[in-house]
């Protein structure tokens, strides 16, 4: 497809655009909530897949979905197209794939314990230095064993059995203390009850899978269903992101400068990615973010306020879409004068001003030219997109998740041995040898005539041998087959 620039809208006459070769310098749309951040990320994305650019969007509040049909044309509509030049507006939707962490509006999206990795796994379950170095740790033990780490049940019995085991592995590994082996515990039980049992597992998804073509050239738009899960686990979702942000970044080959990039990821409420996150971390998102566009790959975030981003990450923002914001506060106050400074100014016009009287559908825009220089600010009317505004009703969604090229593959959970069916066959083992030894020994002195009190300590022994494994086990279907085993030795009720 030709790399034809991409229509943000229409400025005292003429079009204001994003130079293609220049989208994956990234970008920046900003705004107070109801001033039009939504439509200005659907006409970009939209803009992006029509020039056969695949992109990632994450649907935070449900109204995303109509960019998979096409538009009404309507009064409103034909007006503001003719204001910004599209007199024949052409109505059509994007080829999409929805995905869905609880796999209710889309495809399942999972992802396994070792695809996230100890560094992203840590921030997710809110660990400190301490206990974020005993996760590597045990992640160092279970690739030493060949132990696979795939859903939450074989990260639980490789944390447990690592707790078991301390004494003998802090002589190789370093010292392992109970205390951060019991936050790591807590923090995978606040896990659970989030529902993130649903985001760890198998078939995980691919990079590939994002990074589709229909038969007409367009980039596939992939939306993340993420309504539920914003309001359920925040952290899951900008764990996500930034999950999908490293492996695009380690993945991909560089291209150098391209005519367009091969790939943009839209970051809806922004603001969480850096949110409570260690300094190491912010500076690893710096750095990719600075790095990645090597690799085609455009980043635009979308928040309500640029503050929210650390000020290296800003820096490297080139096109800049800003909405109205609303000045209640200091730091209302602050955000608009910081927006309004990032700007080259236009002679004319106040930016600070205008940031703070701009209707809904207008906004302040600054692009990179062909030069990589951004353009003076330009007060600018948004484009209306091709596609329908607002939400699919059900019946359309569902008739597009299964006529999608993906139903279907990721849609049954596989569970296949790893991490914890180790240790279970290593638990069944323990317990099955001592009760050989007992059984030999008390036959034995059956014959002899001597007395049970051995039995009833090799029995004690066989009780906490049961125990001990049933820590190391450590998912509830662990403890009962455990319990069960347990009851029938020693002779005691479950």
């Amino acid at each position: 497809m030709n790399a034809h620039p991409l229509l943000i809208g229409a400025a005292d006459g003429h079009p204001v655009a994003i130079t293609p070769r220049m989208a994956n310098r990234h970008g920046l749309i900003a705004g107070a909530t109801g001033t039009g951040k939504t439509i200005t990320l659907q006409t970009l994305a939209q803009s992006f897949s029509d020039l056969g650019v695949p992109v990632f969007v994450p649907d935070i509040k449900g109204d995303f979905s109509g960019i998979a049909v096409p538009g009404q044309m309507n009064d409103r509509v034909r007006e503001r197209a003719g204001q910004v030049g599209l007199d024949d507006l052409d109505m059509h939707g994007a080829p999409t794939v929805f995905w869905d962490v609880f796999g209710e509006q889309g495809h399942p999206l999972r992802l396994t314990i070792a695809d996230l990795g100890p560094t992203l796994l840590s921030r997710l379950m809110n660990l400190n230095e301490t206990q974020s170095g005993l996760m590597q740790l045990v992640f160092r033990v279970a690739d030493d064993n060949g132990w696979l780490l795939l859903d939450l049940k074989d990260l639980r019995a490789m944390v447990n059995w690592v707790g078991e085991q301390r004494q003998t592995l802090s002589r190789t590994y370093g010292n392992i203390a109970p205390a951060s082996l019991g936050a790591i515990q807590r923090s995978l039980l606040s896990l659970e009850s989030q529902g993130a049992e649903q985001f760890f597992g198998e078939p995980a998804v691919t990079l590939e899978d994002f990074l589709q073509t229909d038969e007409q050239g367009r980039g596939v738009i992939n939306i993340l269903h993420a309504e539920r899960l914003y309001r359920a686990s925040p952290l899951v979702y900008s764990t996500l992101l930034l999950w999908l942000l490293s492996e695009l970044f380690e993945q991909l080959p560089e291209v150098g400068d391209a005519d367009k990039p091969r790939f943009v990821l839209f970051f809806d409420e922004a603001h969480l990615l850096f949110k409570d996150a260690p300094k190491s971390l912010t500076d690893r998102i710096e750095q990719v973010v600075r790095l990645i566009r090597s690799k085609g790959v455009g980043v635009y975030f979308v928040t309500q306020n640029p503050l929210d981003l650390p000020e290296p990450v800003l820096g490297q923002l080139g096109n800049r879409i800003q909405h109205a914001l609303r000045a209640f506060t200091p730091r209302d106050q602050k955000a608009v004068r910081a927006a309004a400074q990032t700007f080259r100014a236009k002679p004319g016009l106040n930016t600070e001003a205008e940031i703070l009287s701009m209707s809904t559908g207008t906004a302040l825009v600054s692009v990179l030219d062909e030069r990589g220089q951004p353009t003076p600010v330009e007060r600018t009317l948004i484009r209306p997109p091709a596609s329908r505004i607002g939400p699919l009703n059900d019946a359309e969604r569902r008739a597009l998740i299964q006529s999608s090229p993906l139903a279907g593959v990721y849609d049954t959970p596989v569970d296949r041995e790893s991490a914890y069916e180790i240790l279970q066959r290593q638990a069944e083992a323990a317990l099955s040898e001592p009760t050989t030894t007992v059984t030999t020994q008390q036959a034995a002195r059956s014959r002899r005539g001597s007395g049970g009190g051995t039995s009833r300590r090799g029995d004690s022994v066989l009780a906490a041998t049961a125990k001990s494994t049933a820590r190391a086990v450590g998912t509830q279907i662990g403890r009962q087959i455990v319990r069960g085993l347990l009851g029938s030795l020693t002779g005691k009720r479950r």
